[in-house]
């Protein structure tokens, strides 16, 4: 189901599941980039750095901060994530749209696809 929704400074639209058999999360289509982001329901694992915690669950703080600043150690643990799929061309969007958006024909989802970015990175 489309929706309208805010992403980042500026209205957009998302679509959401509306049934368990739905092959993605959540879809959010960023205008300034110009490409829907697709949350697909397959999960996978795969490495994240993760603060580290002490046996009382606190999180580990280092004597010096790292080379990327961060005051905390950390360490690499796998972690279940959804799988990510970035729509880029418009024509595209457009399929996958009508392909999976029971309300498509009545929701004005192209005023977004056609809309001028407005941040400052469109100036």
């Amino acid at each position: 189901m489309l929706i309208t929704s805010t992403w980042k400074n500026g209205k957009t639209f998302k679509m959401i599941p509306t049934d368990a058999e739905c092959p993605y999360v959540e879809c959010i289509f960023d205008a300034d980039m110009k490409v829907l982001a697709v949350i697909g329901a397959i999960q996978k694992d795969i490495f994240h750095m993760m603060p580290k915690i002490d046996h009382n669950g606190d999180i580990e703080m280092r004597k010096t901060p790292s080379r990327e600043g961060k005051p905390y150690k950390e360490e690499r643990r796998t972690i279940e994530t959804f799988q990510e799929y970035y729509i880029e061309q418009l024509d595209e969007i457009r399929a996958f749209v009508k392909r999976f958006a029971f309300n498509a024909d009545t929701f004005d989802f192209e005023q977004y696809l056609l809309a001028t970015p407005t941040t400052e990175s469109a100036e």
